[in-house]
């Protein structure tokens, strides 16, 4: 184990970073990690605004794992003030609810004794005969479930989301997102009650003032053990002297700057940002894989209702083309704490687009009258009962799975591991699709890694821990 005065430096104020902060703590008091975080709220996408009094989620964070020592990590900062709650959750397509996880008897009901003749017919055929390759997101779902069910609860939904074809998107993001469910297996859940797939759990815990709590408890137990969490501070440049990082220069809110020097780097920032800010810098075909990787950016509309909850979901999946929410939250089903007047109720919409497109450049008042209109033309509150609402955007909230992902991450990744001192940990700062869970598990194998061990953080496959036994040996943290 190396010194416990090792200085390190951790952009990101998200839950990758405090967790390396918290971790390096944890097992080295005293060595003193410094925190930089460009905004002035720790949490990054998991964190909670508050508006009026009224807490909501930015897209919602059920905190559920496998691996036990993200398990046992969260449980340390939070202690007694996670709630359990039950997962509700429905998908709204051609004016019907589903319930999801699926229940035979509503989806019978709701599609029909035929049309679900025809899926069964479908999932046959595609079953004898599938894709011979599974390159995208169509061909891995169309191999699963056929293409009928594709057709009818993936294809719109996802297409929203992403704002490119399914054939557009890379089978890694089903493989990854969507796990180990088949039609065969969400059939059998639905009879029998039992459930294996991460996708289709049950019950959650959640943080009683949401989950912005669990970061924000976690930023005061790192300042309590000697560390440091800059706020309203960017990493403006980082510095390197051959295959080893030395320093970051720092822009802070009030137009001041500093250099950090540091013996270690673990950056959460986007995989493209951290490269394009590199001096000396990256190699012309780093920089040129990092101008390919994409990002999916979003906003949150949230709108305040002047009587009790219209829905008890914690989250409603909307798959009508016919308007652009995709996702609709209860922020109250999540916890009751969350809404201050029992008398109201607290609704997120929420809206999938580019940064500087329609929707990201609409003023916050057109927003919330579409929100509004939205809610009403669903059928779950009329437009007379919207008092209030307020907007938050959130850039690059999902790294885009596209045909050149792959190829751009491996050039980056490559280029990353010949410096020895920098760890790209967490969703955009590896640019994967991970979990909250996987990308605390990333961040903690880095601070190991910065005490002695050798963990290979890219080739950490995080995915499996869901379904196959998770090694937890401090020097061996590997899959079984």
């Amino acid at each position: 184990m190396k010194d416990a005065d090792t200085h390190t430096t951790v952009i990101g104020g998200g839950p990758a970073g405090l967790t390396a902060a918290y971790e390096l703590l944890k097992l080295a008091p005293g060595c003193a990690p410094l925190v930089l975080e460009a905004s002035g709220q720790v949490g990054g996408i998991a964190r909670t605004e508050v508006y009026k009094g009224y807490r909501f989620d930015i897209g919602g964070h059920r905190f559920f794992t496998k691996v036990d020592e993200v398990n046992a990590l969260w449980d340390e900062i939070l202690t007694d003030d996670f709630l359990m709650r039950p997962r509700s959750s429905r998908i709204f397509y051609r004016n019907k609810f589903y319930d999801y996880p699926l229940r035979v008897g509503n989806a019978l009901k709701n599609i029909g004794v035929l049309e679900a003749a025809r899926i069964a017919l479908s999932y046959a055929r595609w079953k004898a005969l599938p894709h011979r390759t599974e390159e995208n997101f169509e061909q891995w779902v169309v191999n699963r479930f056929g293409r009928r069910l594709y057709e009818h609860f993936f294809k719109s939904y996802t297409e929203k989301v992403w704002g490119i074809p399914c054939t557009e998107i890379r089978a890694d993001w089903a493989a990854q997102r969507i796990k180990n469910l088949s039609l065969r297996k969400a059939i059998v859940n639905a009879l029998t009650g039992q459930n294996d797939t991460s996708s289709l759990i049950t019950q959650f815990k959640y943080p009683r003032l949401g989950p912005g709590m669990m970061w924000e408890r976690c930023r005061d137990i790192i300042r309590d053990g000697g560390g440091e969490v800059r706020m309203n501070t960017a990493a403006s440049r980082i510095l390197r002297d051959g295959s080893r990082v030395t320093g970051v220069e720092t822009a802070s809110a009030d137009g001041s700057g500093a250099t950090v020097t540091c013996d270690h780097l673990v950056s959460t920032m986007p995989l493209s940002s951290l490269v394009r800010r590199m001096d000396p810098p990256a190699p012309d075909a780093v920089l040129e894989a990092a101008n390919r990787l994409k990002y999916r950016d979003f906003l949150i509309v949230t709108l305040i209702l002047d009587h009790p909850d219209p829905f008890s979901d914690n989250w409603i999946y909307v798959h009508s083309p016919d308007v652009k929410v995709g996702r609709i939250q209860n922020f109250r089903s999540w916890s009751e704490a969350m809404v201050p007047d029992p008398n109201r109720s607290s609704i997120g919409m929420e809206y999938f687009c580019h940064e500087g497109d329609g929707l990201w450049a609409s003023e916050n008042e057109e927003l919330i009258a579409q929100a509004t209109d939205e809610l009403d033309r669903l059928g779950l509150a009329p437009r007379s009962s919207v008092i209030d609402g307020t907007v938050i955007r959130q850039p690059k909230a999902y790294p885009v799975y596209d045909e050149h992902y792959r190829t751009a991450v491996g050039c980056i990744a490559e280029w990353t591991t010949t410096i020895a001192n920098l760890y790209p940990v967490g969703r955009n700062g590896m640019h994967r699709y991970n979990n909250q869970d996987h990308s605390m598990l990333t961040a903690m194998l880095a601070a190991r890694n910065i005490l002695g061990d050798e963990h290979d953080l890219w080739n950490v496959n995080v995915e499996r821990s869901y379904h196959e036994d998770f090694v937890t040996d401090r020097k061996n943290a590997t899959r079984a």
